[in-house]
């Protein structure tokens, strides 16, 4: 720390010293997994706090050719060496690339800054010719079809990402520090006399106004997402899916190819956003279960009906195996669809070509738990159930991390360069759905050789009362 700095004065003389770095990952990767960008923070001095990105097809090619490596760390290096004394600043690539870099204030200090990027400007139409001359022995076809994989956004919108990111940045910074300053204070408030006690009372009293408060603005923020998002993204997906179909005019390859793209990444942000409300309304018990019977083997079906086409597309074969004789459950159609597409979409996202996926659906009996304790479930008696199953021979899960995959946003590839995309709450809303159906989960992995979960849902009785 710099001479003369005094953190519980206020003053920081770099992130480093009071940030919550978690946080700021998990900020940094909500924004990767949006819009694609990658993102890195640095302290003041340079050390890098927080580094979520993806190395882009153009570079791992440039890389390959010697004056390409070259000019490639030349870049890095000059964008590493742009001061957070010289304001926001957008620094070209050669490959036509932008990076933006945008600097962290607090207190009217130059604390850090984060950098936006590459990303491919909207705007460029055309090919650099800095690109195509910066090897001898560049391949123009192989790093113009490169180039069209990295993200383009519109200049505006970058600004905008930059806005969001520093305002979420600050707000972080601030929690941080004031949590700092807050501890120094608890620790000189032990060491009073007991006489203050009654004052700390008071104190604890004020926090756990401030944590209700806190709760409710959570429950206001989602609720705002609901309508400002939902309804204007229903929006952008609709005209996509008008664009796509002809309505306003025929579209040529690479705007149909475009227009599909504003499409997939609506539908996979609409999912988002309803994994959040859905994990809001369980955490609440907030969530409405409309309990029908419903045919196993139907459902089965529905999911492998839903996920052949993309299956398809991998090479990934699909079976159903459902035993003869399976009875109905009493569940909701809708959420007991919704954990077993969930589930079966997660064997797809990890099955590699080649792989095969099965579901299925036996009779199977399940312990009448009645929340009596140990001794009341040596005394309880099985009820009949059904046990769906849903298999892959996909990548596996560690043991290590087989217990904690159903916790809330854990991803069992956390790296800055893990390969699968999603929030990390499919799993953990699953369960809650699961278990508010009176049901369990459970699962078998080995790594190299495949995943299986298989889902204990309550058969309905012989008289069931709509």
């Amino acid at each position: 720390m710099s001479e003369g700095l005094d953190l519980n004065l206020g003053d920081i003389d770099g992130l480093e010293q009071v940030i919550d770095r978690e946080a700021l990952a998990e900020v940094c990767r909500s924004f990767f997994d949006l819009f694609g960008i990658s993102i890195r923070v640095f302290s003041r001095t340079g050390a890098l706090l927080s580094d979520v990105h993806e190395e882009q097809a153009v570079c791992r090619y440039v890389n390959t050719l010697s004056e390409g490596r070259r000019a490639c760390g030349t870049t890095v290096t000059e964008v590493k060496h742009i001061g957070a004394t010289d304001g926001v600043v957008v620094h070209p690539c050669f490959t036509g690339a932008n990076y933006r870099v945008v600097p962290i204030e607090y207190h009217s200090r130059h604390v850090g800054r984060f950098v936006i990027g590459p990303y491919l400007p909207a705007e460029r139409t055309e090919i650099p010719k800095t690109l195509l001359t910066v090897d001898p022995n560049i391949d123009a076809d192989k790093a113009i079809a490169a180039l069209g994989d990295m993200p383009r956004v519109r200049e505006e919108t970058a600004l905008r990402i930059a806005h969001h990111l520093r305002n979420i940045v600050d707000l972080i910074l601030f929690s941080s520090h004031r949590a700092h300053l807050t501890s120094e204070m608890h620790v000189a408030s032990v060491r009073e006399s007991y006489r203050e006690l009654a004052e700390k009372n008071d104190a604890l009293q004020s926090a756990y106004n401030r944590l209700k408060e806190l709760d409710q603005l959570k429950s206001n923020f989602l609720a705002t997402v609901s309508h400002e998002l939902r309804t204007p993204l229903t929006s952008i997906i609709g005209y996509s899916e008008m664009l796509t179909s002809g309505i306003a005019g025929d579209l040529n390859e690479e705007q149909n190819e475009f227009v599909q793209t504003i499409h997939d990444k609506g539908d996979h942000l609409l999912s988002l956003i309803a994994s959040l409300l859905d994990a809001s309304k369980l955490e609440q018990g907030q969530l409405t279960l409309n309990r029908v019977p419903l045919d196993a083997g139907q459902l089965i079906r529905s999911v492998v009906t839903t996920i052949i086409p993309n299956a398809k597309k991998k090479g990934i074969a699909v079976e159903s195996q459902v035993e003869e004789g399976v009875p109905t459950v009493i569940g909701d159609s809708i959420r007991i669809h919704q954990i077993l597409q969930n589930l079966a979409d997660n064997a797809l996202k990890f099955t590699t070509k080649g792989g095969t996926i099965i579901l299925g659906a036996r009779a199977t009996e399940m312990m009448d738990d009645d929340g009596g304790g140990f001794g009341a479930v040596l005394m309880a008696a099985s009820k009949p159930a059904v046990e769906f199953r849903i298999e892959d021979t996909g990548m596996g899960i560690a043991q290590d991390q087989v217990e904690r995959i159903f916790d809330a946003f854990y991803q069992v590839d956390g790296s800055s360069t893990r390969e699968h995309g999603g929030a990390g709450l499919g799993l953990s809303i699953v369960k809650r759905l699961i278990e508010a159906h009176g049901g369990s989960i459970r699962i078998e992995s080995s790594v190299g050789v495949g995943t299986t979960f298989f889902v204990t849902i309550p058969e309905a009785p012989d008289t069931f009362d709509l």
